[in-house]
């Protein structure tokens, strides 16, 4: 990894806390955590008093925070489960927000070194991306690497990375049903790459480890997705992919970089497949009219900040999937719900399309 010199000031950590303690996590993050301010955010569901070790430069918000915060906005939008992240992000003032799900730790390289999963993510934001063209060497500004021949000379300045996509060891991001037909499948391969989405190009983002510049893209990371059923949020552990292909799609528009690959982390073992398979089903299906929304979706000139991006693609949502299913429609008034309070809670978007 080329040497990249992080401003440890720019950073926060941010963790949604679904588990009482909290304790054998941070020990293991503690080598690296130490560095940099924690937010960590407790699921508003979660009864137990959280039990955190000291030694942390952190702040805990709580289910009074969300709602003192949320103000009328906080029955509109939940922030139940793995949905709390996005509060972290809202209160986050740091121009890069890294989070990690309290349910994986620091994995090793193969040379059994811990790896530094913040600076790497660091280095992937904080180093340019290639959309528009591929390269075949992936990464080309990590050390030992270039371009390679044929890549245009033009386009080798590369452009701003929006959002750094992080993968796992062990339990790798499977959805239900192919958890539930291959129960014993893990991820045992480390793959020391890194590379640059294409523009157009969809793809899933999970919030399990990932890297986001908020300052070009934090409002486009939004949890307006969630299928309630039996007065139970049903697809909260997928919410994510809905997020991910709206910031893709603002990426695009901008002409930002995302990027996939390092840094890993090790996935603990944690829920029941069964139970998962019965929360995401009718996520599912719905997927199957989300992915092709999102690959023919295209915005004006005129959306030139993510706030105007995710407003304009609310509008598209609400016209052509509100009529397929009410849940749409909701996920888009959410949308524009929530560019609200990160107006109001955290400064403006600075970057423009130019």
């Amino acid at each position: 990894m080329s040497h990249i010199s992080i401003i440890d000031d720019e950073v926060d950590i941010v963790v949604g806390a679904l588990q009482p303690d909290l304790s054998s996590f941070m020990e293991e993050w503690k080598p690296i955590f130490s560095r940099f301010h924690l937010i960590i955010v407790k699921d508003p569901d979660l009864k137990e008093d959280l039990k955190i070790p000291d030694g942390f430069n952190m702040d805990l918000y709580t289910k009074s925070d969300i709602d003192r915060v949320m103000g009328s906005s906080s029955t509109a939008i939940s922030f139940s489960g793995y949905s709390c992240r996005y509060f972290g992000y809202l209160m986050s003032r740091k121009k890069y927000v890294i989070c990690f799900d309290d349910d994986c730790v620091p994995a090793r390289d193969s040379n059994g070194c811990i790896i530094d999963a913040v600076s790497q993510h660091i280095a992937n934001l904080a180093t340019p991306a290639t959309p528009f063209f591929f390269n075949t060497l992936y990464d080309p500004y990590r050390e030992g690497t270039d371009f390679v021949r044929g890549y245009p000379f033009s386009l080798r300045n590369g452009v701003d990375c929006g959002l750094s996509c992080g993968l796992w060891l062990n339990l790798a991001d499977y959805d239900a049903p192919t958890q539930v037909l291959k129960p014993d499948l893990r991820n045992v391969r480390y793959v020391d790459a890194v590379l640059t989405v294409p523009s157009r190009t969809m793809m899933p983002v999970s919030g399990i480890n990932i890297g986001v510049n908020t300052e070009l893209v934090g409002p486009a990371m939004l949890p307006a997705f969630q299928l309630v059923k039996e007065g139970k949020i049903r697809w909260e552990t997928v919410e994510d992919i809905w997020s991910g292909m709206c910031v893709k799609v603002v990426c695009d528009h901008l002409r930002l970089g995302v990027k996939s690959g390092l840094p890993y982390v090790w996935r603990k073992e944690r829920g029941d497949a069964i139970e998962s398979l019965r929360k995401e089903w009718d996520g599912v299906k719905l997927m199957e009219d989300v992915v092709p929304f999102f690959q023919s979706v295209r915005l004006s000139k005129e959306a030139v900040t993510a706030e105007d991006c995710v407003a304009e693609i609310a509008a598209s949502v609400k016209e052509k999937l509100g009529p397929v299913n009410p849940v749409f429609a909701r996920a888009a008034d959410t949308m524009v719900e929530w560019t609200k309070i990160w107006k109001r809670v955290r400064r403006p978007s600075k970057v423009q399309r130019q």
